[in-house]
């Protein structure tokens, strides 16, 4: 870990990243890839310890009020938030400034700010977004070591829905011979109307790889799962997008699902939705 003191907080699209690198150990993270130029090692956590004052400026510069995204680039919920309360101290400020949130985590540390985030959703709105890759609690330890495991997510996202904060999945990345199974979307679609998501966010029943990262992969490979590396050489060679041979048959499980569920699946409406902060009634994807 170690202190900077950044120059700026909020993108053109008002997203922030108050951490760069991360701790959950996600053996597929495409922040790791080398086209995002990390000048530091990945698990050596860059805090951005300005980052609410930067904040607090920005927003009062703002003539309307607007939706500030954070969890694109970097989980605000690493384990250092505990100690640190970046995010938690970035919450106050939004909350205290009347906008809008959406926060994208894998982390259950963010129970630990419900308090702020029903304030926002009660007085603005605040969307709530998880991460979700596989049903099977077991493979999740694998891919995903260093944070809480996908049932606890999805109790997460239900005690978010319990107070009226909307919700939405997000499942990506399916991996090629790991996690793309039609039983698992089925149960992860299943288990995401279970605990009330109104929307889920696929780009694809697939993986992406990138220089960086897919060296990072395929050592995890190695470790975890002995020939599959040489396998996805002689089919995917050195390709960005590596799609499941089953990709055809898992997008028509997950629309159906979604479909009998009555849950969104179309990106552009949910993004849409996560991004437009109304003044006098909030949009809705029910």
């Amino acid at each position: 870990m170690h202190f900077v003191r950044a120059k700026g907080i909020l993108s053109a699209a008002n997203g922030m990243n108050v951490y760069r690198g991360c701790l959950h150990g996600c053996i597929y993270c495409d922040a790791r890839s080398d086209c995002y130029n990390m000048p530091h090692a990945f698990e050596d956590i860059e805090v951005k310890e300005n980052a609410p004052e930067l904040l607090a400026a920005a927003l009062r510069s703002k003539r309307r009020r607007c939706m500030i995204g954070t969890g694109a680039m970097s989980d605000p919920y690493i384990p250092l938030e505990k100690e640190l309360n970046i995010t938690r101290r970035c919450l106050e400020i939004i909350e205290r400034e009347r906008f809008g949130v959406s926060v994208l985590t894998k982390s259950d540390l963010i129970l630990r700010d419900i308090d702020l985030i029903d304030s926002i959703n009660n007085h603005a709105k605040a969307v709530v977004q998880m991460t979700v890759t596989t049903a099977d609690e077991r493979l999740c330890r694998i891919v995903e070591p260093n944070v809480c495991t996908s049932q606890r997510r999805f109790e997460v996202l239900a005690e978010m829905r319990e107070r009226g904060i909307p919700t939405v999945l997000w499942l990506s990345p399916l991996l090629p011979y790991i996690n793309d199974t039609e039983e698992n979307v089925r149960r992860i679609v299943r288990s995401a109307a279970e605990a009330g998501c109104c929307g889920i966010i696929s780009f694809g029943m697939g993986l992406t790889l990138r220089s960086g990262d897919r060296e990072h992969y395929y050592a995890a490979l190695d470790k975890h799962f002995p020939q599959l590396k040489e396998r996805y050489i002689r089919e995917y060679g050195n390709a960005y997008g590596l799609p499941s041979p089953n990709s055809a048959a898992l997008w028509r499980v997950f629309t159906s699902e979604c479909e009998r569920a009555h849950i969104k699946y179309d990106m552009k409406s949910i993004f849409e939705y996560i991004n437009t902060f109304e003044e006098d009634e909030q949009l809705t994807l029910f």
